[in-house]
């Protein structure tokens, strides 16, 4: 029997959201990023036993990023199927956390890049199936909620994964370490199982024809918030370029080691305001109604637009820094949550894979291009011309949301 979720609050925020299928999919996130969180945090260190140089390293990760962007297009497609979803979801968790531990067996760095690719595949796979399950499980107005949640979790994954890799490297060592990732990373597997058990299934026994569907995707008001995301994801630089800034700024005056560790605190400080945002940023998109997410997402963006607007700043006071670190903070977790209950509330159900397999493309190519981009500017001009490039693109971003919020309120 499915347990049974009492009404929470008043008007929108009676509708039960926090359904077992709801707290299985949060805890699959947890305990994945828990899971893949340990061998990327020790990747660097498993190359440089095998001989491998630096440049190894990024040809890894690039063609990993890039490969996992391309699978969340596919899975996009796949995740169209209800039934077809829940089969890609599980096979996803459990390939992932799979391939992911197998690094700790390999003996060559071709091992290692191949089954590192193999893992972020699979990982690139399942993220369009998991967003559309979480769709089924709750009603419309609860879409905020239920994806602040797994964003929460999911966060809470990314602070405690590096923890435990710490302990486990100190008390096992790295290959050991790298090759117990498999338990978490199984674990969240399971808790998908579970909450597909507690879903209903699929009304229609009709099997969906594999379809690559791009412009329905992108017309109308959904097109016009595709738009808007594009131009935010394209100025959302990697959190290591923020590190990197606060270690340059502070490092004349502390020294490198003291910066690093001052840097580092920071991005722990950008982790917790994502995560304790994520919730709040949800239950705010559910009660503003139509418009709630892509307003919630306006909020997030305008966020990051100040983040990069006081990182061009010099200074070396920490305080200051840890503004524009915990704004960029706060920003993620309302951007990611908004982002997926737009998403959710906007796509026809027939086209929910394929939106979420658009948006988790545009978020991974995106990304790829902003830190690209602020990094020549950065090496050519100054993190002051990065910092501006970025902050540009997320008041274009703005401006999308404002005529997608206006599209909406016809």
């Amino acid at each position: 029997m499915n347990e049974i979720v009492p009404p929470v609050g008043t008007g929108r925020n009676k509708i039960p959201w926090l359904t077992p299928g709801v707290k299985g999919i949060g805890s699959a996130s947890f305990l994945a990023d828990v899971g893949h969180e340990i061998p990327t945090a020790l990747l660097p260190s498993l190359l440089t036993s095998l001989g491998a140089p630096a440049a190894a390293l990024g040809a890894i990760e690039g063609v990993s990023d890039a490969l996992a962007g391309a699978a969340r297009f596919g899975g996009g497609v796949l995740a169209d199927d209800p039934s077809r979803r829940r089969k890609v979801a599980v096979g996803g968790y459990a390939a992932t956390a799979v391939l992911g531990a197998a690094t700790a067996g390999a003996t060559t760095v071709w091992q290692v890049g191949l089954l590192r690719a193999a893992a972020w595949t699979a990982r690139g796979l399942r993220v369009p199936a998991r967003n559309a399950l979480l769709a089924d499980m709750v009603p419309a107005g609860a879409y905020g909620r239920a994806y602040g949640f797994e964003r929460m979790m999911d966060n809470l994954g990314a602070i405690f994964g590096p923890l435990l890799a710490l302990g486990l490297v100190a008390w096992l060592g790295v290959s050991w370490a790298i090759g117990l990732s498999v338990v978490p990373g199984l674990l969240a597997a399971a808790a998908i199982v579970y909450a597909i058990r507690r879903t209903p299934r699929p009304t229609s026994r009709a099997k969906v024809p594999l379809k690559i569907r791009i412009k329905p995707v992108l017309r109308g008001d959904l097109g016009r918030l595709m738009a808007a995301v594009a131009a935010f994801e394209v100025g959302n630089v990697a959190a290591t370029l923020l590190i990197l800034r606060a270690s340059d700024l502070l490092t004349p005056e502390h020294g490198a080691k003291t910066a690093t560790v001052v840097a580092l605190g920071l991005y722990t400080a950008y982790n917790v305001a994502a995560t304790v945002a994520s919730v709040p940023a949800g239950r705010l998109a559910d009660r503003l109604g139509r418009r709630g997410p892509v307003l919630v997402l306006a909020g997030g963006v305008a966020g990051f637009a100040l983040s990069y607007g006081l990182f061009m700043v010099d200074t070396t006071a920490v305080a200051l820094l840890a503004v524009p670190f915990v704004l960029a903070g706060i920003g993620i977790g309302a951007v990611e949550t908004a982002q997926h209950s737009a998403v959710a509330a906007l796509a026809p159900e027939d086209l929910r894979g394929s939106a979420f397999g658009m948006l988790a493309t545009v978020q991974s190519f995106g990304n790829l291009a902003a830190s690209t981009v602020a990094g020549v500017l950065w090496t050519a001009f100054s993190s002051t011309a990065a910092f501006g490039y970025l902050t540009g693109w997320m008041l274009l971003a703005l401006a999308g949301l404002v005529v997608t919020s206006r599209s909406l309120r016809r």
